[in-house]
């Protein structure tokens, strides 16, 4: 028996990658019955002969996994979003970093195309840098097309599993040819008619780069809440956490209640305000999901 790590899963095989190469197995049917499906990312036990289809017979205890896309283990997030075609959006961003949040999922912020941006939206988008510098997030802007800030990057990936995340169309393809010429992933422009990019990337993998792995996934803009409930919300916004023990009620979901430390904090111009109104809205939709 061997260990490895599924780097790819593809047409009902898994390919397991360890010193000695790359396996191409298939899981025991015994996952089948059990509803356990390998993950990209999974470390596992396998048996195969380097010519030979193999079988992965154990699957070690994952750190966390996502299902859209389909990782496992994985130890942070580069949040690639777009300065324009299409708009940056903190609304989506929020989105995402509440997801990473939930997961234990160390979130980076990539904000791309930094190439179309004229001097009073860079002002913009400076003033979100600053915030979200201030929460304690890393915040990075680059340009894919020219290579412009792509040096940040590979000092971030080494010793991890990341994954590439984004709305389509924002140029993660186009970002990680940059970080390794030798990947020639497939890109496309912007649908003008749209708005939208088309879905280029077709599966799940795990790249090897800059001493670690990164997961090219397929572009997608809806995450809805269905993991998360109302009241675990706010430990997903890291300047209310922090507040929430000086709250005067225990449970405090700082909308109405009074002696509130996170609504002071806004009050007092802490926490931006756009990110106390996406939590407002986050709770609002988790709410009606559940009631209904």
């Amino acid at each position: 028996m061997e260990e490895g790590i599924i780097v790819k899963s593809l047409s009902g095989f898994y390919y397991v990658e360890n010193e000695q190469g790359v396996f191409q197995c298939r899981g025991r049917g015994l996952f089948r019955k059990q509803k356990i499906k390998p993950l990209v990312g999974d470390n596992v036990r396998f048996e195969a002969e380097k010519k030979e289809e193999g079988y992965i017979y154990e699957i070690f205890e994952r750190q966390n996994e996502l299902n859209r896309p389909p990782v496992a283990n994985v130890d942070q997030a580069l949040l690639v979003f777009s300065a324009e075609e299409p708009a940056f959006s903190s609304l989506l961003l929020d989105r995402f970093l509440i997801h990473m949040e939930s997961l234990d999922i160390e979130p980076i912020i990539v904000v791309n195309k930094m190439d179309l941006v004229k001097e009073k939206r860079e002002q913009e988008l400076l003033a979100f840098q600053q915030d979200y510098n201030n929460i304690g997030y890393a915040f990075y802007f680059v340009s894919g097309k020219s290579g412009d800030g792509i040096e940040q990057l590979p000092p971030l990936l080494e010793g991890s599993i990341s994954i590439v995340a984004g709305q389509s169309g924002v140029g993660k393809s186009t970002l990680l040819n940059n970080l390794d010429r030798s990947l020639q992933l497939k890109t496309a422009e912007i649908s003008a008619h749209l708005g939208r990019g088309k879905h280029t990337t077709r599966h799940v993998e795990l790249l090897s780069m800059h001493n670690g792995w990164v997961a090219d996934t397929p572009g997608f803009s809806l995450l809805d809440f269905k993991s998360i409930s109302e009241d675990d919300l706010d430990v997903c916004f890291p300047e209310m956490k922090e507040r929430l023990p000086d709250c005067k009620f225990r449970g405090c979901t700082h909308r109405k209640e009074p002696g509130c430390a996170v609504k002071q904090a806004l009050e007092n111009g802490d926490i931006p305000s756009y990110r106390y109104v996406h939590y407002i809205q986050f709770y609002k939709e988790i709410f009606d999901h559940r009631r209904y």
